[in-house]
């Protein structure tokens, strides 16, 4: 199979496309894979180290612009409409799939332009504009949330789940003999969680000695970051602006701060790993907050409001947690209990799917 991958520019998109493409050469080691995205976006970084082929377009996001700078993000669709279509016809994928983000769109309109099949993989409960405008020609809208079916009325659903990459469903058990507290905010950081969980040290002087902490910061917040944990002398602590590897970072984690954007939930569940939720309070249509909602409401993880995310309640909410082994279990195997293994292989079965139909 020849697969093209449409998209990213965060982690949340990117990488469940990455856990599909490494589904496809486990499953076709001849396959040929090539992945489509912008030179701002974290595929321009992160794919050429793991190894996978990339090609950049022009492309920029739409949401939260003026009248005058859209159209000058119209014009750049037209050209990056032009390069898709150049990209396409060098590669001749079999089948194209948009995993969502601005670069995605002009390469699933040049697909369908020269009538070259695609999906749309969705990760969340409500999809963004872009996937319910481009689903209407998908072949399959491959969701993760059955929810989102009702933004795709003339579309082709099926419920595949969000891929999450090999090594995170074959994350291990908690350690019993160590606590780590992983900290993050998605690909580029949170400010609030990196400043709340600094601020919070000071009341939690007594896992100075016991408590590792892993905390990727983003890239703006690095300096800051690493600076608060030392000036609180904080003796075990590993800051990073981004995190390359995540499964190992999930695997020595006890418990994690973090956003409850749909990809990270998907990880979260899979490595089985309770969660002290911040949602992004900006997030479309306060998806975020569902999801965390979600989670919360099936003991799997606690959900905590940015406006009430101070030092002290913080503090307060990880100690209790970190002392009671009894709950954190619980919350982990309720975690475990929601995840959707396999949904890289659905996902590339419906790929697949639509190639026969195309015969």
């Amino acid at each position: 199979m020849r697969l093209l991958l449409a998209g990213g520019g965060t982690g949340g998109h990117l990488f469940p496309a990455i856990a599909l493409a490494e589904q496809l050469k486990h499953e076709d080691p001849q396959s040929e894979i090539l992945f489509v995205g912008t030179e701002r976006g974290l595929e321009a970084r992160m794919l050429p180290e793991l190894g996978w082929n990339l090609q950049t377009i022009e492309m920029s996001g739409w949401a939260g612009l003026g009248f005058v700078v859209r159209l000058k993000v119209l014009g750049k669709l037209v050209k990056s409409f032009r390069q898709s279509r150049t990209i396409l016809r060098q590669f001749r994928p079999d089948v194209v799939v948009g995993v969502g983000g601005y670069a995605s769109v002009p390469v699933l309109l040049a697909a369908k332009t020269l009538k070259i099949p695609y999906l749309v993989h969705e990760q969340n409960a409500w999809p963004g504009l872009a996937n319910r405008l481009l689903g209407r020609w998908a072949k399959r809208v491959c969701l993760s949330f059955s929810e989102a079916d009702r933004a795709f009325h003339q579309s082709a659903t099926v419920l595949t789940g969000n891929p999450v990459r090999v090594a995170m469903e074959n994350c291990p058990q908690i350690k019993k003999d160590k606590s780590c507290l992983l900290v993050f905010g998605g690909s580029q950081g949170a400010r609030a969680i990196n400043r709340a969980v600094v601020a919070a040290l000071p009341h939690l002087k007594e896992w100075r000695e016991k408590l590792e902490i892993v905390h990727q910061s983003g890239t703006l917040d690095y300096e800051e970051t690493l600076r608060g944990y030392q000036e609180n002398g904080w003796p075990n602590v590993d800051v990073q602006p981004f995190i390359n590897d995540m499964a190992q970072a999930y695997e020595k984690a006890t418990l994690i701060v973090c956003r409850a954007g749909a990809t990270t939930l998907a990880e979260l569940t899979a490595c089985g790993r309770p969660a002290v939720l911040v949602p992004y309070p900006h997030a479309a249509a306060g998806h975020q907050a569902v999801n965390a909602q979600a989670m919360a409401a099936k003991g799997a993880a606690l959900m905590m409001e940015e406006t009430d995310l101070t030092p002290k309640r913080l503090a307060k909410l990880l100690s209790g947690l970190l002392h009671d082994r009894v709950s954190l279990m619980s919350m982990a195997a309720a975690a475990k209990g929601l995840a959707r293994r396999g949904a890289a292989a659905r996902l590339l079965r419906e790929c697949r799917a639509v190639l026969s139909e195309a015969v």
